[in-house]
């Protein structure tokens, strides 16, 4: 039966305490999605000026590679190490379109929100101390950003709380963001606070590993190029490393909140 609630505590420890348990395991998954990010991050700097369109359009192509990562991920979680098909390939099957579907459901809306930030709002720097704009289109580019970042913070909030349902895919659920709120009801705030800690952490982490790396070789080799690509696979690592955390933590929610075991249907929430 479902447990009803999640441990803020539980959730944290299991999190970090699989996923760094199982670390070479971890190594051996991301290896295939790793490349491919680096791949799409270093053609989309050769191919195309670095602008927000490009941005966007390398974030687009690299939810593929991402969602081949997560759907291994979250089966090992809930299935075990030894699963069968836990290791990424080149191939996509029918199981990772489901999972970009129930994706696309839960944070598409999100995503063209800062789309629609970068592409119409662009540089925004708000006036100091609350004063008025400097010029008119300054103050047209204020008006458009409070609507479009309150958009996008509610819907970031309302897709952490379904997101877990996503591991319900990844084992051959049929699941979908109702049901994930439904059963998520009472722990709405520990989901919510797990996994924005957890993507506040790795963004850091993330940020500060590819600033050090890329002073690092500018500073020992002078080499610009040879800095960005170093900076990038650090970077691409350590932010698959948080998307590791994320799934486990996500996995674990719903095992816990529908008491989801293998071949046995899923009780009502």
């Amino acid at each position: 039966m479902p447990a009803g609630k999640v441990s803020f505590a539980e959730l944290m420890t299991q999190s970090f305490g699989f996923t760094f348990n199982h670390f070479r395991l971890f190594f051996h998954v991301v290896t295939v999605p790793w490349v491919l990010s680096l791949l799409i991050r270093v053609g989309g700097a050769v191919l195309m000026d670095e602008t927000p369109l490009s941005g966007l359009i390398e974030k687009a192509l690299d939810v593929l590679p991402t969602i081949m990562f997560m759907v291994a991920w979250m089966r090992i979680v809930l299935l075990g190490p030894n699963a069968p098909g836990t290791v990424p390939t080149l191939g996509w099957s029918a199981r990772e379109t489901a999972f970009l579907g129930h994706f696309l459901r839960i944070g598409g809306i999100t995503f063209l929100l800062v789309a629609a930030f970068v592409l119409v709002v662009g540089d925004f720097h708000p006036s100091p101390f609350g004063g008025l704009p400097a010029d008119p289109e300054t103050a047209r580019r204020e008006a458009m950003a409070a609507p479009l970042g309150t958009g996008f913070a509610v819907s970031a909030l309302l897709a952490l709380r379904v997101s877990f349902g996503l591991a319900g895919t990844a084992v051959d659920v049929s699941f979908s963001p109702r049901l994930s709120w439904a059963y998520s009801r009472g722990s709405t705030w520990t989901i919510i606070g797990v996994l924005f800690l957890i993507f506040l952490g790795s963004g850091i982490a993330t940020l500060l590993a590819m600033t050090f790396a890329q002073g690092l070789v500018l500073g020992l080799f002078g080499a610009a190029t040879a800095a960005d690509i170093v900076s990038w696979t650090v970077g691409i690592f350590l932010s698959y490393l948080g998307a590791a955390l994320a799934a486990t933590a996500q996995a674990s929610i719903f095992r816990r909140l529908t008491g989801w075991r293998d071949g046995t249907p899923l009780p009502p929430p």
